[in-house]
């Protein structure tokens, strides 16, 4: 369940760290916030002094022409300060949405950062989900931004107020009884009662129902999302259609809505008493401070002009008391919502990142080897490997077969240090992988993941994962991995963009054509160890064998670890590893395993063997 509490940080606090974020990402839109805000509270009086000015011009006589200038020299300045904010407007705004580009690529640049282990927990989902719930409706960081110039400039229109209203409070009329102290203890005492219940209870139980606001707009939106806003999952109307499942949708859609409305009726309710706490505070005021001026202007200590200055500094005197506590909370809102993202950036790397370098070898002579190697999987309590031991000898062609969930993809995992060891170790020619600098170790892996991504961008930026392409080599690897026909049909070749994310003639890709695709960019990497995670899951019979059939001139003199669950597709290895419930069980040949009847191997052999004609057998 979200909730905010008090209890963590401070409010200021809160407002501290938000307001150095904000600054650090775009410390110019924070600065020219603060300039617009300091000039938005000086300007409204420059109005209201030239025009006292102007009526107690008239009210002693002056001449027509004094009047005139005076009239005009107010004017200018007060189209001079009008030009001044408006030009330092579009400068915030401007700087603003920079620092909201460095905001989007500050957040993009954590995911690269971040170890893969620690984007896969359970925490960090939990953490971006919140993120992503609590930036929703306006509410993203830059919020922050737009927030800060109300906060900054009710402190100076109260700043402001306070020194223009000065003059009454030095008045005679105190010393002379006029006004006692008893009558500014009263006034002060309800004014600061009234605070306090604001910043006791009311404010507390705003932010409280935040918090709740986050567990129902959550609840909500899980269903709104799954069945309506996301435009990915147009496809599961086919489903929704055929088997009629709109009733289902939207008993959920309502349970959700239901939880949203009791929401809506707690934050009004507290909304109205916080309203009328705030009119209490501004009418005592109002009307305390105008007796001041009424008493000031009966004793004939004011002008007619100062009438009017101190009116409207009384306005806005009271406007930035309660302004101020209502910017305020507002801002430490706005910055709860961002601790999600304040713990996000503050995330550091987990992984031991060493710094021997990887020797560079003409000959590929890398040799790994686990060692009582095993892994749970951040929030399992479960062994995916136990007590795992293997070693990759140099040049070898090794295929990995199990059932599912028997460890194959985890040993990838942990070979390219996606994942480190719960326990034991991994060495590449004698050394912890843990010791070797991490970009230089992964640097000797090629890899095809069973959930392998392609990209938006080119053909040939999916196979170099380049904005720059060796056109010749990309072409060689697509060849390779059995591309040319199609790569020979698209309108641009390897200029052709995949998918129409970014470009309107973008092309849609088959999954077996994708699938090729990857295994060109694995090939083009020329990395001494490739990994194939079921490189041919999707492709055709003949497309598969196509594949098979030169395997061989595929890998070269690389080491090759080659996972499927077609154990007729594995003939080709010389070695092969059976996993089962992740350990390594078996390992030998394929004449070698299938003699042993009583082996893993030779079970699901036979498991498949009824859908494998003779002929098949022999051409794999």
């Amino acid at each position: 369940m979200y909730k905010l509490e008090r209890g963590d940080k401070s409010r200021f606090k809160v407002i501290w760290e938000s307001f150095k974020a904000s600054y650090k990402l775009g410390k110019k839109g924070v600065i020219y916030s603060i300039i617009f805000a300091v000039i938005g509270a000086v300007t409204p009086y420059i109005p209201i002094f030239i025009s006292a000015k102007i009526l107690d011009m008239l009210f002693t006589g002056e001449n027509f022409k004094n009047l005139l200038i005076t009239a005009g020299i107010g004017l200018l300045i007060i189209f001079v300060f009008q030009l001044i904010q408006n030009y330092i407007n579009k400068i915030k705004d401007y700087y603003v949405e920079i620092a909201m580009n460095n905001f989007d690529m500050a957040e993009t640049n954590k995911l690269f950062d971040l170890d893969y282990q620690q984007l896969d927990s359970p925490e960090t989902n939990n953490l971006r989900e919140r993120i992503r719930m609590d930036n929703q409706w306006g509410n993203g960081f830059a919020g922050l931004y737009w927030r800060l110039p109300w906060l900054i400039g009710s402190v100076f229109n109260f700043i402001t107020a306070a020194v223009v209203l000065i003059p009454i409070f030095a008045s005679k009329i105190f010393l002379e009884g006029i006004v006692t102290p008893i009558y500014l203890v009263i006034l002060s005492a309800i004014v600061m009662i009234a605070v306090f219940i604001q910043v006791k209870y009311i404010s507390p139980a705003e932010v409280n129902t935040m918090g709740s606001w986050r567990e129902n707009r959550e609840r909500k939106e899980k269903y709104l999302s799954f069945f309506t806003w996301n435009p990915y999952d147009y496809k599961e109307g086919k489903d929704i259609r055929i088997y009629n499942v709109d009733k289902m949708i939207e008993y959920y859609m309502q349970f959700g809505f239901k939880s949203m409305n009791k929401w809506v009726k707690k934050y009004s309710h507290i909304s109205g008493v916080s309203g009328f706490t705030s009119a209490i505070r501004w009418n005592i005021l109002q009307g305390g401070i105008y007796i001041l001026v009424v008493l000031r202007a009966v004793t004939g200590a004011l002008s007619v002009g100062s009438v009017v200055i101190y009116t409207a500094a009384i306005i806005n005197f009271i406007n930035g008391i309660s302004d101020i506590f209502i910017a305020f909370n507002d801002y430490y809102i706005a910055g709860l919502r961002q601790q999600g993202v304040l713990e996000y950036f503050n995330m550091k790397s987990e992984m031991h990142k060493g710094t021997i370098p990887v020797e560079k070898r003409s000959d590929n002579r890398y040799e790994i080897e686990f060692k009582n190697v095993s892994f749970k999987y951040p929030g399992s309590e479960n062994y995916a490997l136990k007590n795992f031991n293997l070693k990759l000898n140099i040049g070898q062609r090794m295929a990995v077969v199990g059932m599912n969930g028997s460890g194959k993809t985890t040993m990838i995992k942990l070979l390219c240090r996606l994942y480190d060891p719960t326990e034991g170790e991994i060495t590449l020619n004698g050394y912890d992988i843990k010791k070797y600098d991490y970009d230089e170790y992964m640097s000797i892996f090629s890899v095809v993941f069973q959930d392998f991504k392609l990209f938006s961008f080119t053909l040939g930026q999916n196979v170099a994962t380049s904005v720059n392409v060796d056109k010749a080599k990309a072409k060689q690897c697509l060849s390779m991995a059995g591309l040319d026909e199609r790569m020979g049909n698209m309108p641009k070749g390897l200029e052709t963009p995949l998918y129409k994310d970014f470009e309107e003639d973008g092309v849609e890709i088959s999954g077996g054509e994708a699938q090729k695709i990857a295994l060109a960019r694995a090939l083009y990497k020329n990395a001494p160890f490739i990994v194939l995670d079921e490189p041919t899951a999707a492709l055709d019979p003949i497309a598969e064998f196509e594949i098979y059939s030169k395997f061989n001139e595929i890998v070269g003199g690389k080491t090759a670890i080659y996972i499927s669950h077609r154990l007729s597709s594995c003939r080709f290895c010389d070695d092969i590893a059976v996993f089962h419930e992740g350990e390594l069980i078996q390992r030998g040949s394929h004449d070698a395993l299938i003699a042993d009847e009583s082996g893993k191997y030779y079970e699901l052999w036979n498991a498949q063997a009824q859908y494998y004609s003779a002929t098949n057998i022999t051409n794999n």
